[in-house]
């Protein structure tokens, strides 16, 4: 009951300065025309286009039929009670906590509060992916890698960036994960065939395929941006090599992520944090990564501020500066001409960045 009111009192407060949940509609809208097979992905949606794999407009189908009124406040509801989940979920699960639950709970608010108001604002979808990607981590830490699979290919559906946990899953869990992984992924490529048929289920994933592509460029400098080809084409301009050395970056962190994982032995429960680690990579890897997608983040951040008292100055004001340049640089914070310099000079894509590399210095010293 404290969630319902919650999520009413909420939506209330919310449309009072917006006229809609914009990235619910999208999907909402791509659910009515999936009802009458009419194409999904259309130019002239502009920068609102439907970029969803076909399926999560079936997914959708059920939000049309009340008013959209109704349907938002709905989704609105289920959002805050997806956030007390993952809170409470991350939370739960830390390995060795050293700080306070309490204590803890209330730095998590501080610390992802600027993405969880853009959440509920804008009616996003990160929670849960988020809920499923931690479940998978949860899963495979259990000795669940069939599971795992499963939660992660239900993911890819959400959104494609639950891949970027797949080799972690190989590594850690061997093969046997692919076989649910996949079983669940082809089930959902085929499913708007049974409405569409075959060829125009095909027409719709080459659709989505060409939206997710001609889309990239126009998205590059969009302020909210962080991903590491953002970054780079902030800094020398879009073109070769800029996109050379977001290629760079983006190995880079993956070799990281390598060796994150091979020094799994040196710690008790080493899948948490490598989950963590991955999640603060999806909206870097990502060419369209919103700066919101870093509610995904949350584990990691978690992680940091719970090895505070175990972590050396130097690394301190990393992660202090990490923690400024993603979760504190807020309009409403500051004057206006700093806050789109800050975002112009991709503050955003280096705090995550500067957090990552907080996870990685954590696993060198043994201490997550």
């Amino acid at each position: 009951m404290i969630i319902l009111a919650a999520g009413i009192a909420g939506y209330a407060a919310v449309r009072l300065n917006r006229a809609e949940l914009i990235d619910f509609e999208v999907p909402r809208i791509a659910a009515t025309r999936f009802l009458v097979r009419e194409s999904l992905y259309r130019p002239e949606d502009e920068h609102y286009q439907f970029k969803y794999l076909p399926a999560f407009a079936a997914l959708m189908v059920p939000f049309t039929w009340p008013c959209k009124q109704a349907a938002e406040a709905a989704w609105f509801t289920l959002t805050v009670a997806m956030a007390w989940a993952f809170v409470r979920l991350a939370l739960h699960t830390l390995p060795e906590r050293r700080m306070s639950m309490s204590l803890l709970s209330w730095l998590t608010v501080l610390l992802m509060g600027k993405f969880l108001v853009k959440e509920l604002a804008f009616g996003q979808f990160n929670l849960p992916l988020g809920l499923l990607l931690l479940g998978a981590v949860i899963a495979a830490r259990n000795g669940r890698g069939l599971a795992a699979g499963g939660l992660i290919a239900a993911g890819v559906f959400i959104k494609p960036y639950a891949l970027v946990l797949l080799p972690w899953l190989v590594w850690t869990q061997g093969w046997r994960p692919l076989l649910p992984f996949a079983m669940v992924v082809m089930a959902g490529l085929a499913l708007p065939a049974v409405w569409y048929g075959w060829e125009g289920n095909i027409a719709l994933l080459h659709g989505w395929y060409r939206t997710v592509t001609d889309t990239t460029a126009p998205n590059l400098l969009a302020h909210e941006n962080i991903s590491l080809a953002s970054m780079w084409a902030r800094w020398i301009h879009p073109g070769p090599l800029a996109s050379l050395l977001a290629l760079g970056s983006m190995v880079a962190t993956i070799v990281a992520g390598f060796f994150v994982i091979r020094r799994r032995t040196a710690v008790a429960e080493p899948n948490y944090l490598e989950g963590a680690y991955f999640f603060v990579l999806i909206p870097l890897l990502s060419p369209q990564g919103w700066d919101y997608v870093l509610l995904l983040a949350l584990p990691a951040y978690l992680y940091v501020v719970d090895r505070w008292r175990d972590t050396s100055l130097a690394w301190q004001v990393a992660a202090l500066l990490g923690f400024i340049m993603t979760s504190f640089v807020v309009y409403d914070l500051m004057r206006r001409p700093l806050y789109f310099f800050l975002l112009d000079w991709g503050a955003g894509s280096v705090g995550a960045v500067l957090i990552a590399a907080s996870l990685v210095r954590l696993r060198y010293r043994a201490l997550a």
